[in-house]
Formats: C-alpha cells, structure tokens, sequence
C-alpha cells in the first residue's frame, strides 16, 4: 500500500515514523519545507532567543535509515481524489491512501491591508523577517530626526492574548530591560512601547481564570500594555486603528490573533467548516472521500467530549497521528479517537510560566510552572543535537542576561560589493 503525507509538521512526521519499516507499505512524505518545524519556539526566534536551526530538523536526516519512505521537497497543487493522484510541482504522484496533515496558517479573516503589513509567526522564515524588522528598527531609531518617526520605530504591537501573543510580549519585555539598552546606549527606552491586543476580555483565554489573571499580572509588571475588548480594524504599515477609533503608530505589528486550516486545492468545499478545517470522523477519516485522512489542525473532529472540534495543539496532532497508525497496520479500524487533555501552559519570561492541569485539576505557576515548561519543550524538540543547543542557549540567557544572536543579515549583490 502506497500512502502519501502532506506535511511534516507534529502529526505528518509522527505518522511517517509510526509507519516506518513496515512490512506492505511504502511512504511518500511531500512538504514544501525540507525541514520539520517546532512552531512552540518560534517567537524566541524571532526575538533572537533561539537560532533558526535550533527549531528545524532536517526531514532527510530524520528518515536516513528508514527504506520504506521517500521524501519529495514540492508544493502540493491539487489532490484528485477522483483518480487518487497528487498533483505537485514536479509532478503527479498516485496514492492508494491519502493522509493530509497540512497544518493552519495565519488567519487574517479576510483583511487585506492586515495581510500585506503586519508580520505572521507561522514558519521559521517569518520568525527570521520579524527579527529581522526589530533590530533594524532599532538601527534606524539612532538616526530618527522626527519624534513621529521614533515613536513607530520604538513602539512593537502584538495582536492576540493567547498563548503566542503572550509568549512573544514577555520576551519582548525582557530584551527591553536586560539586553537593548546595553546594545543601544543612545538611545532612551523609557520611550520603547509594547502593546498587547486582544478582543476578549482576558489573556489567555483559553486556560483557566487563574492562569489568565497571572498573565496578564506578569505582563503588566514587566511594561506590557494590554488593550483588552479591542480588535484591529485596519494597518497601514505605521498607523493600527482600533475599534474603539483610537490609533497606535508602530512600524512593526506582529499578528497571533489566529489561525485556519490549509485546506489543499481539490477538497470538496462542502466539507470545510468553520476555521477552514475540513470534517473527519472519529476514525479521521474525511466523510465521502473514499482512503482520504486529515490529521492535527487541519481536522475538524466532533466527539462527546469535544463537540466543536479538538483544540488546534501539538498533543491533539501527535495523538490522531498515533491513532491513525495503529489503525492502518491493524486494518481492523475498531480505535476511535478521543483526546486526553493532558494540561496546558505558557511562559511569560524568566521564572515566569503558568501550567494547567485538568486531571487532578490544578493550577500552578512562577519558577515551578516555567521549569515544566522547558523539559516539555525541550522533550518534544527533534533531535538531540538541538535539545542540547537549545538548553545551552537557555542556560547562557538565563545567567548572562544576554542574547547572542543578534544578527542581521542583508542581500549581497554580487556585482555592486566586487
């Protein structure tokens, strides 16, 4: 049997290593990215936390020694499910079952000026653009003549109180205090403004009142702004308008306010619902296509303890694709799946995180909470060389109060720099 996998994020890789030398059948793992991507670590990319390769894993080095799968780097144009075939930029490839695992991206709900000027967070290369926008705004700020203009360059705008909205915020706020003024002595950071939009009234909202309060606590404590009850009605690169009609000048917006299924061109429009994920049922299978699957984000899946479909988390991923796999290689199909909420956290910066557990309920945060937060992460990491660059990096930061990879790279033209 050959199946392909579109996507190499937590549930695509997952099920390619489940099914990973197994007698009957032959694997074809298609992404556009030749790397596997920790979406969790992004914004301590971004904020030059973490190096870019400290969060991706090469998919070839991850299946070296695996003889039933080939990996193919392309973009996914269309699936047929009509005649069982992909159709890829470099060519159809056929399938006897098809399992997609495409993941979500940035949702901009329909805004065009929001789509063209503020700064999505969903891949490593869009962590690299906004680092790359911070410290070159801080460069600028040292020659900025116009208070206006120092104002947009100094102030970062965060859309979105959820857990990378939140994340993303804290570190911002500890460049602020510990690591900025020392790189940029002229300049005056009492004037550096970080704002926290958000449209409900709380942050993270969707973990307890407990964790949301000591967020929102923390962020406050470290100069964080929050705007709750607040949406984004436009941006035009340096102006954000706001609903209540009030506007924020910032030449840097960095949009977590939410998500969508990538949902494959050739997927019947009848069966997307609501955040663009497409129906399966409890087997994740897609209803009416006939060996197709949908894993992770991209699966809408309605079940007694979840009615309106399973949080969009790594956990939810990682288990369909457990699930699906032992599945397949039973070929009796008798495991339906159900989530096991196993808790969730967030970190807001240093000794500061907050940590949810549902079975024995219990909240707790501080030191102990950001401790668990990093053997999570540092546990879910693929591989071992990162998990080690990744702990070395964080020890480094915590006990020199610095970050070192401050590094701006430009285009080199050839031909003016010989």
């Amino acid at each position: 049997m050959h199946i392909i996998i579109i996507g190499g994020g937590f549930g695509g890789l997952r099920l390619a290593r489940e099914l990973s030398n197994k007698k009957n059948i032959d694997i074809t793992l298609i992404d556009r990215f030749n790397y596997h991507q920790f979406q969790p670590l992004f914004y301590q990319v971004a904020t030059a936390g973490l190096d870019a390769s400290n969060v991706s894993f090469p998919l070839r080095k991850v299946f070296q020694n695996i003889k039933n799968l080939r990996f193919r780097l392309a973009e996914v144009n269309a699936v047929d499910t009509a005649h069982k075939k992909v159709l890829t930029s470099i060519g159809e490839i056929s399938y006897d079952m098809l399992v997609l695992a495409t993941g979500a991206d940035t949702n901009f709900f329909g805004n065009a000026q929001l789509e063209t000027y503020a700064f999505p967070m969903k891949s490593t290369v869009e962590a690299l653009q906004i680092r790359h926008r911070l410290i070159q705004n801080f460069e600028d700020a040292l020659v900025a003549k116009d208070p206006k203009q120092l104002e947009q360059l100094m102030t970062i705008v965060v859309v979105g109180g959820g857990p990378t909205g939140v994340e993303v915020c804290g570190a911002l706020a500890e460049m602020k205090k510990y690591v900025l003024p020392v790189d940029y002595p002229e300049l005056d950071f009492s004037l550096m403004k970080i704002y926290l939009l958000e449209g409900t009234g709380k942050t993270l909202g969707s973990m307890s009142p407990e964790s949301s309060v000591a967020s929102a606590r923390y962020l406050e404590n470290m100069g964080v702004t929050l705007v709750l009850n607040t949406f984004v009605k436009d941006y035009d690169g340096s102006d954000v308008l706001l609903s209540d009609g009030s506007h924020l000048s910032s030449r840097t917006v960095i949009w977590a306010a939410g998500i969508k299924g990538n949902v494959p061109p050739g997927i019947d429009q009848s069966l997307v619902v609501k955040g663009n994920r497409i129906k399966v049922d409890r087997f994740n299978k897609i209803a009416g296509i006939e060996d197709v699957y949908a894993v992770g984000d991209l699966a809408w899946m309605e079940t007694p303890a979840y009615p309106n479909g399973h949080p969009q988390v790594a956990n939810v991923a990682i288990g369909q694709a457990d699930n699906l796999a032992k599945n397949i290689l039973s070929g009796k199909w008798n495991r339906p799946y159900e989530y096991a909420d196993k808790g969730s956290m967030a970190t807001i910066g240093r000794n500061k995180a907050v940590v949810d557990v549902p079975k024995p309920k219990l909240h707790f945060s501080g030191w102990l909470a950001w401790l668990v937060w990093m053997g999570l992460h540092l546990f879910l990491l693929v591989g071992v060389k990162n998990r080690l660059q990744v702990f070395i990096n964080w020890m480094y930061n915590y006990f020199t109060y610095d970050q070192n990879l401050r590094l701006l790279f430009k285009e080199f033209n050839r031909k003016e720099n010989v």
